[in-house]
């Protein structure tokens, strides 16, 4: 399964950030009157930055050159690519492959592709359990962590040595795996279990199962790793999970005695369907994509309260907030925008046009540019996120212009990561 074909397009060469004259999002465009290159980073000669692209319907990855906002080329992994991840620490990126379907719906035995930055290659794919669908890196970079829908479990990968180290039992089909920022806890949802499960990520053995969460579907993690909170995708809420300090990994006896167990702390009523959710970087609030109310709700996270909805656009799937807290951008999955939610104001304050399905998000590494995976068009809009004064009521109305750059990706695209290095 390894190599690679690049793929060239002359058009591309207008989009390159250095040279072309456009306007992306309202927020941006109406304070902007020409080129400003200034709001482009300045690359040194050893610099490289991909964004990864799985293509469910392909079996393939698009590797899109963020440097110059073009395609750089298409890789041929396993069937079915679903999610994928990069490495902290390592020049690699893994791409979960859910495999083949059966009849009956479920996947097939699934793998992991290896892909290496620099050569943009795939240079090894480890072999996993039935249905495959999230995996979550390790901040060292030697472990990852594969949610196996269609086995209940999780698969502990040793990244170094290219296989399987441990295999634990948990809910039944999970469908997202979050480790704590301590690295000691991996906190999973259990789609069609209606539970999380809370799993000592060291001593790889399951703390405890909290029941009451139908479809759960995502998970965040504080920052401090106090706290976990999972959206509950099948009816309306968010619950709340207090987590277990663990001073040192520990068989499960000692951990039981050394620390405070594991608690539900409460089940939030937010809107019907939440099915992702946002955490700003500094952990104060998240934000919960109700994908069948159309709305974001907002949470405080230290005191667990709803301070209310927020009418977006037609079926939300996904959020991310900027880097310095103040924005928060959400995809509507039946639609071709984006809406940009100010925290601070409490109201959206712009929209960007994008392609056919938005769904999945990534900043680029400098954050300047926002890609978005466009599911039924099959691209990925590429959207300039310079931060400007916030609009007026009368400013946010008149509409949006066109994306940065659309980039063609190959069928029904639907995850997305940013890496970026430097060459030696």
């Amino acid at each position: 399964m390894e190599g690679s074909s690049r793929m060239t397009n002359s058009g591309m060469n207008s989009v390159n950030a250095r040279r072309a004259c456009v306007f992306g999002l309202s927020l941006v465009a109406l304070a902007l009157t020409g080129c400003r290159t200034q709001d482009f980073p300045t690359y040194p000669a050893n610099y490289r930055e991909y964004a990864y692209v799985t293509n469910g319907g392909s079996g393939t990855v698009t590797v899109l050159d963020v440097v110059n906002v073009r395609v750089d080329r298409e890789l041929q992994v396993g069937q079915n690519p679903v999610a994928v991840a990069a490495s902290p620490t390592l020049n690699e990126v893994y791409v979960v492959n859910q495999g083949a379907t059966n009849q009956g719906g479920g996947g097939g035995q699934g793998s992991l592709s290896v892909i290496d930055s620099e050569k943009n290659q795939v240079v090894a794919t480890i072999p996993l359990h039935r249905q495959p669908v999230s995996v979550e890196i390790d901040e060292t970079g030697k472990l990852a962590y594969v949610a196996n829908a269609g086995s209940n479990s999780i698969s502990v990968l040793d990244l170094k040595n290219r296989r399987e180290a441990a295999q634990v039992g948990v809910g039944e089909g999970p469908a997202a795996a979050k480790l704590s920022p301590d690295g000691k806890t991996l906190v999973v949802a259990n789609r069609q279990g209606n539970s999380v499960t809370v799993m000592d990520a060291a001593a790889m053995y399951v703390r405890g199962v909290f029941e009451g969460c139908p479809g759960a579907s995502d998970v965040v993690v504080l920052p401090d790793s106090s706290k976990a909170f999972v959206s509950c995708s099948g009816g309306h809420q968010v619950m709340a999970v207090a987590l277990a300090r663990v001073s040192q990994p520990a068989g499960p006896q000692q951990a039981a005695a050394a620390a405070q167990p594991d608690k539900l702390e409460s089940l939030m009523d937010v809107g019907r369907g939440p099915v992702q959710l946002a955490l700003k970087p500094d952990g104060g609030e998240v934000f919960v994509v109700n994908r069948q109310s159309d709305t974001i709700s907002e949470v405080i996270t230290g005191t667990d309260d709803v301070q209310g909805a927020y009418m977006m656009g037609d079926a939300p799937v996904s959020g991310l907030v900027s880097r310095d807290n103040s924005l928060l951008y959400v995809s509507n999955l039946r639609s071709q925008n984006v809406i940009v939610y100010s925290i601070d104001d409490g109201h959206r304050v712009g929209w960007a046009q994008v392609g056919d399905g938005p769904s999945a998000m990534a900043f680029s590494a400098a954050g300047h540019l926002l890609f978005v995976v466009d599911e039924r068009s099959g691209d990925v809009a590429a959207v300039p996120t310079v931060t400007t004064s916030p609009l007026t009521p009368q400013q946010a109305g008149r509409g949006p212009t066109a994306p940065f750059a659309l980039l063609p990706t190959g069928r029904a695209p639907n995850a997305i990561v940013d890496k970026a290095f430097k060459v030696q």
